[in-house]
């Protein structure tokens, strides 16, 4: 076998596809740093958060690399369908032992994007509530109103009924005062009427509603509602309760409470 018969058997192609490959490898170093500038600028004019956004990135610029380095292999002459299945089977593998991990991904990459709560914004879901902390990639942490801190997975937080306290600018606050049967009706929604339109954090429109909403076994019962800021909803909450209180021990309006009258007999 003559040295021109390997030289143009074997030198020549396999320095070829070796040159090509080099080729491929620097072209490929080259470009996936300009998609994922891309991708980048992409992501940040869809306002993604930076979390997800650097996970984004992190797939892309994975898959662009192993894509770069089958491209490479096979000009090379490697077969690489082995390849590709054996990763395929090897990606499928992982994807079904992280299956939940996956969902939580999923959900939080929705979470992100449509924004149904974002951070500083009180929650009630799965059970806790509490103002949102944090939104991972998996998980969203609530700040619970005791100073907790409750990592709830996202995948729940997507299929499940989250109610958010925050999203409206104005809320109801909702209360429930009882009187005596021997006090006078009239008096009594004075007296709270005076309360809720003196504080300057009830809001005027919509005006308080005040009305008898039952008469109990052992009280004549009021139903009030008046509008706030969101933000001003405890302090109003508190409010309303001292200060009806007060105003109905001046107006000599009484509240009733459980009583139990106790007869001694005497035996002899």
């Amino acid at each position: 076998m003559s040295f021109d018969y390997i030289l143009n058997r074997y030198i020549i192609p396999y320095g070829i596809s070796l040159g090509i490959a080099i080729l491929i490898y620097l072209i490929g170093k080259m470009v996936i740093p300009i998609v994922l500038t891309v991708v980048d600028k992409l992501l940040s004019k869809s306002g993604v958060e930076e979390t997800l956004k650097k996970f984004v990135k992190s797939i892309i610029k994975s898959l662009l690399y192993i894509i770069l380095i089958i491209a490479i292999l096979s000009k090379l002459g490697v077969d690489t369908s082995s390849f590709v299945a054996i990763l395929g089977a090897i990606t499928f593998a992982i994807g079904f032992a992280l299956k939940d991990s996956l969902s939580n991904f999923a959900a939080g990459a929705m979470i992100i994007i449509f924004k149904p709560f974002k951070v500083g914004d009180f929650i009630e879901a799965q059970g806790y509530a509490g103002f949102v902390k944090e939104i991972q990639i998996f998980n969203t942490l609530l700040k619970t109103p005791d100073n907790k801190i409750a990592i709830i997975p996202n995948g729940g937080l997507s299929t499940g009924s989250t109610l958010n306290y925050s999203t409206m600018n104005t809320r109801r606050v909702d209360f429930t005062f009882g009187i005596g049967y021997g006090d006078d009706i009239d008096k009594a929604k004075e007296v709270i009427a005076k309360v809720a339109n003196e504080y300057d954090l009830v809001l005027k429109s919509p005006e308080p509603f005040i009305a008898v909403s039952e008469l109990a076994d052992s009280s004549v019962n009021f139903t009030v509602r008046v509008w706030t800021k969101t933000d001003n909803y405890w302090d109003v909450y508190f409010y309303m309760f001292e200060k009806v209180k007060k105003g109905f021990d001046e107006a000599e309006v009484s509240i009733p409470f459980p009583q139990r009258d106790i007869h001694v007999h005497n035996a002899n």
